[in-house]
């Protein structure tokens, strides 16, 4: 059984729970520059820099990750967010992105192995598993950065693809079930992420599943790039993605019709882990773990949702109340839409039969 057989087996049985916040999360710890930089020498301030602390810190990492599986995740998601060779560059850390990479999986790989374990000798089966976290980048394919030059891009289509096929690589190397690309703003960037996904899985001469999440810029329901979620699933559906759902922008109240909008549309599982509620003035998370709870239980409630989690500002407070929430819930059966040709400009564009 692969692992796309049997993460589709557990999805079929119950709603499953991946994790929360990371950033939110390392905030907490309060940690000075000597903690970010360790010993390293790498000539730029390391401070902020969440993705190296699998190199210099990895007990914080790690402490996050336990307290997740706690909470009752069944997925972790992998501290990477910005371990791309783009994101680190701003840390001059760009010549340790495989080394990032490789450690997060093997430490989010050992606890989730190490939680599926303690299930075993109760005799309870029930797998655990991790997804390589992939972050937009600070770049956007779609989008000229300079107002005066409409056509200029600071990269191009395979530059970036290189730069995700890299990062891909080592989180498959350290252990990584699936490839996250999360928080798409931008079609084109989550194209390249897709396409290599795709080229590694032919390297390795496996499927490598891939699971996507598309983030929403305004409350019509569109990411940077201009796109409905209903045409970024036409753009995206042809990589048979594991999952598709959204995460983080807003809360769960401001997703709801756009989770409806993606429920019955797609034949793939849905995954959906928002804010905790929307900031406030001071860019702090306010809203309660059963308020978040309770949002995202409708959904669970109206089987909308395969796998629930949380973006900013969640803890593993909220993901306890999500998991308690939601148990003995009926996950969504995965739709089956009728045959259509079906493409993506900004808007989508069905066919008529």
């Amino acid at each position: 059984m692969t692992i796309r057989d049997t993460f589709n087996a557990e999805a079929a049985k119950r709603i499953l729970i991946t994790d929360g916040a990371f950033g939110t999360e390392i905030q907490n710890w309060k940690l000075s520059e000597a903690d970010y930089a360790g010993t390293l020498t790498l000539g730029h301030d390391q401070k902020g820099n969440n993705d190296i602390l699998a190199l210099t810190k990895p007990e914080v990492p790690e402490a996050i990750h336990r307290a997740y599986f706690e909470a009752g995740a069944d997925i972790a998601e992998t501290n990477t967010f910005s371990a791309n060779r783009i994101s680190q560059a701003d840390y001059g850390a760009e010549g340790l992105v495989r080394e990032i990479n490789v450690e997060s999986a093997k430490l989010a790989r050992r606890i989730a192995d190490e939680y599926q374990a303690k299930d075993a000798e109760k005799g309870i089966l029930r797998p655990r598993f991790v997804a390589g976290a992939i972050g937009p980048t600070n770049k956007t394919l779609s989008l000229s950065p300079d107002v005066n030059d409409p056509g200029y891009r600071e990269i191009d289509f395979d530059y970036l693809k290189d730069v995700y096929r890299e990062q891909i690589d080592a989180l498959v190397e350290g252990g990584a079930d699936f490839v996250l690309i999360e928080t798409v703003f931008d079609t084109l960037n989550a194209k390249a992420g897709i396409m290599a996904a795709i080229e590694a899985g032919e390297a390795l001469g496996r499927d490598l599943p891939i699971m996507l999440s598309m983030t929403l810029t305004d409350l019509s329901g569109r990411n940077l790039s201009g796109h409905t979620v209903e045409a970024f699933w036409h753009a995206v559906r042809h990589a048979k993605p594991l999952t598709i759902g959204l995460n983080c922008s807003f809360g769960a109240e401001q997703l709801r019709p756009h989770v409806k909008t993606l429920s019955e549309l797609c034949d793939t599982l849905i995954m959906v882990y928002p804010n905790a509620g929307l900031p406030n003035e001071l860019g702090a998370y306010d809203e309660a773990p059963a308020t978040t709870a309770g949002l995202v239980g409708e959904w669970a409630f109206a089987g909308q949702v395969n796998v629930l989690g949380g973006c900013c500002g969640s803890t593993p407070a909220h993901i306890k109340a999500i998991a308690d929430h939601v148990r003995g819930m009926t996950p969504r059966k995965v739709a089956v839409p009728p045959v259509r040709t079906r493409l993506a400009g900004l808007e989508p564009f069905t066919m008529a039969a």
